[in-house]
């Protein structure tokens, strides 16, 4: 194949494999555990991965990584599965960790038979206690030095049942002295009675995910095995496997800095907690990192993707600004999403020189290289923004108040003449005439304002239900716990009348609501309320 150009570090890597010949087809794989949902800081692994099949013609296949049957679950093997499919992407083969278990149990037997694995009977806590540190060397296991038979007994045992949960494991036999505290004798099996989403109740003993990852690559025939930092020193165990097992074809490990977004939580045990003690709705929560939370909220499938790539590809961990994630999101909606008018604290409007009613042609997205028209009912009585409108304006104030004048999005120029209050001081409503010549596209008035606001026809809207969010964290609050930082007003509501016409969007369609935001269409709506989650304001805080 022609070189494909490198924009990063791992594809320097991959062009050189293939330039001399150490590879000939590109395969990757995206391994999560399904123990949770997808998050934000996933789906820098996922477009990576399945990117590079992409760019390189290779492949790429989803395997879940299910060695640990305490805490998976089938729910997040399917969500994980909608999730790259929302992204746009598609594996090449559908593979779990759990299809190898034979084949890891055997490939341990043979490392005993090669004197590279014991049965070790002390506990988890004699083990890390024994482990030393990083100036000291550890202490051998007073079983490391048991025979080939004797360990291949004891580890069929296990296999059949007969000792308790953490009462032996298995060990690699490696190095006690190791700088590496990886290599000094791992633990790679133990018992645990739990059943198993995929094999049920046929295994009581399980792989590490040290010894299972490494096995799994050469088993596929993976040529880059990428993931993130914090298994950079697990490499030399991931090498030692393959080598020990003597795999001919030998996968190279490729570490990468993970996404970190400024003000966002991504742990799993903490979005978990949210969930289980229900700080908010569910995983999906427009509130939530999780990819079917931010799907929720709004954000396109093609922004995520766009932003992955802008962030790059590092070597060493920082922080990314959510801001400039919204700033990415924003640019795709303002290209793609057509334009609607809502207004909330509604104030009525009744034009005292007007009768009857008409249709308008407003433009759905200005930004859209194809232009296309929605038609607007117009009538004597409309409601306009409560913001834009004042008793008593500052200087230079460019919206209505008694005796100015402002253009109406796509109709006429209205000037305000009275205002109606009630007992209270409150305003009821403004009583306005419109200039008949000052139609939208063709005005001969030769009125100029500055102010154009939205409006919506008083008889033909639909009201609204606007979810208006902030970060689910209060920075203002000083907590090691996740929980007391959270902000239980994270989630506001607001009520608003729209133009008729959103009644007919789809759960998931997106739209300016002009002046207000970038709002999508939730699965809550009802044919008596339509309920719509902010996506990202206006205004663009990102310093570029």
């Amino acid at each position: 194949m022609e070189e494909v150009k490198a924009s990063n570090f791992i594809e320097d890597i991959i062009n050189k494999d293939l330039a001399n010949g150490k590879v000939t087809e590109i395969y990757t794989r995206f391994p999560p555990e399904p123990n949770g949902y997808l998050h934000i800081g996933h789906a820098k692994s996922l477009c990576l991965n399945f990117g590079i099949k992409q760019k390189y013609n290779g492949k790429c296949n989803l395997r879940f990584d299910d060695t640990n049957p305490v805490k998976e679950d089938e729910e997040y093997v399917e969500s994980i599965k909608e999730d790259i499919k929302w992204l746009g992407f598609d594996w090449d083969k559908l593979l779990y960790a759990s299809d190898y278990f034979q084949q890891m149990f055997d490939f341990a037997v043979k490392l005993i038979k090669k004197g590279k694995a014991f049965v070790c009977d002390m506990s988890a806590e004699e083990i890390s206690k024994n482990r030393g540190t990083l100036v000291e060397p550890g202490k051998e296991s007073p079983w490391r030095n048991r025979s080939v038979e004797e360990n291949l007994d004891l580890f069929f045992r296990m296999k059949k049942g007969e000792f308790k949960d953490g009462e032996k494991v298995l060990r690699a036999k490696i190095d006690m002295a190791s700088p590496n505290i990886n290599m000094r004798d791992p633990v790679i099996y133990r018992i645990v009675r739990a059943t198993h989403h995929n094999t049920g109740d046929k295994w009581c003993v399980y792989p590490m995910y040290d010894f299972a990852h490494p096995i799994e690559d050469a088993i596929e025939g993976i040529t880059h095995s990428i993931c993130t930092l914090e298994f950079e020193d697990h490499r030399p165990l991931y090498d030692w496997v393959v080598n020990e097992c003597e795999f001919e074809q030998k996968p190279q490990q490729i570490e990468f800095a993970r996404l970190n977004i400024s003000n966002t939580v991504m742990s799993k045990r903490f979005l978990k907690r949210l969930v289980e003690e229900k700080f908010v709705e569910g995983w999906d929560d427009p509130r939530m990192p999780t990819i079917c939370g931010i799907r929720r909220r709004g954000y396109p499938a093609e922004a995520v993707r766009d932003f992955c790539e802008r962030i790059g590809v590092a070597k060493a961990n920082s922080e990314v600004e959510m801001t400039y994630l919204e700033s990415v999101v924003r640019e795709h909606l303002n290209r793609d999403a057509d334009r609607l008018m809502a207004v909330t604290n509604p104030i009525k409007v009744v034009l005292s020189n007007y009768e009857g009613s008409e249709t308008l042609e407003i433009e759905n997205n200005p930004q859209c290289e194809q232009k296309t028209l929605r038609q607007v009912t117009f009538s004597k009585e409309l409601y306009i923004d409560g913001s834009d409108f004042m008793v008593s304006p500052p200087p230079k104030y460019h919206r209505l108040f008694k005796g100015g004048m402002v253009r109406l999005k796509g109709a006429y120029i209205i000037k305000c003449d009275d205002v109606v209050c009630d007992d209270q001081g409150n305003v009821k409503e403004l009583v306005c005439s419109y200039l008949p010549e000052s139609k939208s596209g063709c005005d001969n008035s030769g009125v100029k304002v500055k102010g154009v606001i939205q409006w919506v026809d008083a008889n033909n809207y639909a009201e609204l239900t606007l979810r208006r969010f902030k970060p689910m964290l209060n920075p203002e609050i000083d907590a090691t716990d996740y929980i007391e930082k959270f902000d239980r007003q994270s989630m506001t509501l607001q009520k608003a009348f729209a133009e008729k016409a959103v009644c007919d969007a789809k759960v998931e369609d997106k739209f300016q609501f002009m002046r207000i935001g970038y709002f999508v269409k939730d699965k809550l709506s009802t044919p008596e309320n339509a309920v719509f989650n902010e996506i990202v304001g206006l205004k663009d805080s990102f310093n570029k």
